[in-house]
Order: structure tokens, then sequence, then C-alpha cells
């Protein structure tokens, strides 16, 4: 290994950690208490390297964000996978989509709450981002309905999930309906 691998890799790594910290700190304590001298701290490297992989906070968040939406596309795809019927499908990512935002708050939040400096439906988006709305497309899109596009559908759907995650999240709805809001959006697909 030539010594410029060495330092990209060792500079990867550090960049990786300096990520995981901040998601774990935010996790626990709420974005709030991510600070570049706490994280510098807990990472047990000066806040001059910490800057010189990420330019602040914000792209901490960001680079967060992008992080969970590689998990949040793989885990709305394993729920569907298992799933033959469109509708089942559909139930499966509502499921997994609102399983991903209670088990992961700060993550959520990172993806769709605070400002990461990020780009959303844009030509610029991120891959991560855009693939995290086509494991959403993939099995929302079969189901729009004639005449619809899978495109706007999948926006659509997406918006109620995120306002029931959202609210769900907040305390603002009985916890006790939560698989019945799920199956209330699914029986209202166009699809039989």
């Amino acid at each position: 290994m030539s010594v410029k691998e060495r330092k990209q890799r060792e500079q990867a790594d550090r960049e990786r950690l300096i990520v995981a910290t901040a998601r774990e700190l935010a996790e626990q304590q709420g974005w709030d208490a991510v600070t570049t001298r706490r994280l510098a701290e807990r990472i047990e490297y000066s806040q001059p390297v910490l800057y010189s992989h990420f330019r602040g906070k914000r792209e901490i968040i960001g680079a967060v964000a992008l992080e969970g939406a590689t998990e949040m596309a793989a885990a709305v795809r394993a729920a569907t996978s298992a799933e033959d019927d469109p509708r089942a499908r559909v139930a499966a990512l509502a499921r997994a989509y609102l399983d991903f935002a209670a088990r992961n708050p700060a993550v959520y939040d990172a993806l769709f709450q605070l400002d990461g400096g990020l780009a959303y439906a844009q030509e610029d988006t991120p891959a991560p981002l855009k693939d995290a709305f086509a494991a959403l497309m993939e099995s929302l899109g079969e189901v729009a309905g004639d005449g619809v596009d899978p495109g706007l559908f999948t926006e659509v759907f997406w918006a109620s999930l995120h306002g029931l995650a959202t609210l769900t999240r907040a305390g603002r709805l009985l916890p006790e309906y939560a698989e019945r809001r799920v199956q209330l959006l699914v029986d209202r697909l166009p699809v039989t």
C-alpha cells in the first residue's frame, strides 16, 4: 500500500468516526448536543482535524443524512422484497419506513428536518437521496393507478408517511392506532 493510499484510508476512517460519533451523540442527546468541540473531544482529535473533513455541523448533518438514506433504502427494499402482492408490498414499505423513523430519530431529523446542505428533488440531488426515493417508488409506482404519475403518487404517499412519523414521535397520535393507520392507507390504494 502506498503512502497516498494509506493516508486516504486514514482520512476515510476519520470521516466515518466523526459521522458515527455525531450520530451517536445526536441519538443520545439530540442534535443541539452535537458541537464541533464535543465531537473533537469524543473522537480525540483536535477541532482543526475535524474541520479538515467537514466545514461545520451542517456538513456533518448532511453526511449523517446520506448514510441514513442508504440505510432507509435498504430497509424498505428488504421489507418489500419479501412480499408478492402489491398491497402487501406497500404495507411492508409503510411499516419499514415508520419503523426506521422511530428507531433512528436523529438520523430521520438529519434526513428530513434539519439543514444538511443537501439538494432534494433537484438534478444535483446526491445519489443516496435519489436511491431512497427510488426505493419508495419501486413499490408505490405500481399502485399509483391509471393516469397518475408514479413520482407524484410516491411524493404524496411519502408525505403521508412523513406526517405519521412526525406526529407519532411528537406524541400527537394514539399509539394503539399505528397499524390501523397503515392499513387505512393501503386500503385506499387504487389497485385491487
